[in-house]
């Protein structure tokens, strides 16, 4: 069975709404233009050897920002609301840009296309009309979630992405998009993301105040009353991180389960004991057996190095978070292919947290990893880092989760060491996503 399509999509009130007078795919604007556009407010430079002096620039703009967020004016979430056009279907020349082996859509590529346009659906709340350039550095912070109901998305089929801000707090907002292909006239749902992002300063150091957002009707109260529920998982999700809080009972049952399970139990010989002859089986903690239809845990992963060229710079001369989220998708697709032995497709993406931004000529380390398996779905964990051949330093960057559901049933990961917590934090994962099916 494959994910069900429970699309959080705006009523449709709302949606009407949004839509602003748009209607259709003609006029709209295109991903090369939303590009375009976030060059323009940021002054970002389109030669790598103006960066330096473009950013100077920048720092000018520091007293255009506002010392309280009341300063600044609300914002309605159809002020943010943006439609854009993937022409796949009328404009050929695209499609290959986007195509895989299998005759479908690259899904790296449509992440690339998501965090554009979350950032421009941010500055688009934030833009004051007096200024043409905006002071703020609009980052993306964390992926929330991504969630598909289509397997396959189609090459040769138009694609429309449309977003807005739905939640806002003091430097942060919350950026609901979603993606409709073209089929016989009409756009269907493929898929429905939330990403979180922040403002900083023009110089991206500090943060920055943003337009508080003003719902408008009951619709719209109910989507911001659940940006800030999403709010709150997220932190109680990381105060129970398994890096912070010991596992709970059950997590602890269910590794001490699979541990016991690959212990080699062996007879090692007789002897006395309490005066008494008996047969004492010992078993050996070094000796392990990898139970039927399993792989190890420590032989399920993949490796990658990505060489960070100016090519893939983002509009403040770092490597664009869309870049990162490509390279790191295709990994954990290979990963989950190779483990599987057949082709995986993604249902979920979920939790990726930006920890820091990675400059232009770094190595930048891939590891993949799965984590949990259960049927034919696999879990799977992708951790990049920068390595500084100076100081031969490793620093994480992001860590990337992915669910993906293979044609046939998978064998089993099976942790080694007892204190495998990689496995638990793949089952929460996998947990959290299958709540949703």
């Amino acid at each position: 069975a494959y994910r069900l399509c429970t699309m959080k999509k705006l009523p449709s009130v709302l949606a009407r709404t949004l839509v602003s007078g748009t209607s259709g795919s003609p006029g709209l604007p295109d991903m090369s233009e939303v590009r375009n556009r976030l060059r323009d407010l940021v002054g970002a430079s389109t030669n790598w050897r103006d960066h330096v002096q473009a950013m100077q620039e920048r720092k000018a703009l520091h007293t255009l920002l506002a010392k309280r967020q009341e300063d600044l004016p609300p914002r309605r979430m159809k002020d943010s609301y943006l439609e854009v056009i993937l022409p796949l279907g009328s404009q050929p020349e695209l499609r290959e840009k986007y195509l895989n082996v299998h005759n479908s859509v690259r899904f790296g590529r449509i992440l690339e296309d998501l965090d554009s346009l979350g950032v421009l659906i941010c500055y688009t709340h934030t833009k004051q009309e007096m200024q043409p350039r905006s002071p703020l550095s609009i980052v993306t912070a964390l992926v929330d979630k991504i969630n598909l109901c289509k397997k396959i998305i189609y090459p040769d089929c138009d694609i429309k992405f449309t977003g807005n801000v739905s939640w806002v707090g003091k430097t942060s907002m919350e950026v609901k998009m979603h993606m409709l292909q073209l089929h016989d006239g009409d756009y269907s749902p493929v898929l429905d993301a939330t990403f979180v992002m922040v403002a900083r300063d023009p110089e991206n150091k500090r943060p920055a105040f943003v337009n508080p957002l003003l719902p408008e009707s009951p619709e719209e109260e109910e989507i911001f009353k659940q940006g800030e529920l999403n709010k709150l998982r997220r932190i109680d999700f990381s105060t129970a991180s398994l890096l912070k809080m010991a596992p709970t009972a059950e997590e602890r049952n269910i590794v001490h389960d699979i541990f016991l399970n690959t212990l080699d139990t062996r007879q090692e010989g007789e002897g006395e004991k309490r005066i008494s002859l008996v047969i004492e089986k010992r078993i050996s903690f070094r000796s392990r057996k990898l139970p039927p239809n399993s792989v190890w845990m420590e032989d399920a992963k993949l490796k990658g190095l990505q060489i960070c060229h100016p090519q893939e710079r983002n509009i403040f001369n770092r490597i664009f978070g869309g870049f990162l989220m490509r390279k790191a998708f295709e990994l954990g697709w290979a990963t989950a292919c190779s483990y599987g032995s057949s082709r995986p497709f993604v249902i979920s993406v979920d939790d990726i947290m930006f920890q820091k931004p990675v400059e232009i000529g770094s190595l930048l380390l891939f590891s993949g990893q799965v984590c949990y398996t259960e049927k034919n779905y696999i879990q799977i964990r992708v951790h990049s880092e920068v390595y500084d051949a100076d100081t031969r330093e490793h620093q994480t960057t992001n860590i990337f989760h992915f669910t993906f559901v293979s044609e046939s049933e998978v064998p089993r990961v099976v942790p080694k060491t007892y204190g495998s917590m990689l496995y638990l934090d793949g089952k929460r994962h996998f947990t959290a996503t299958m709540t949703e099916v």
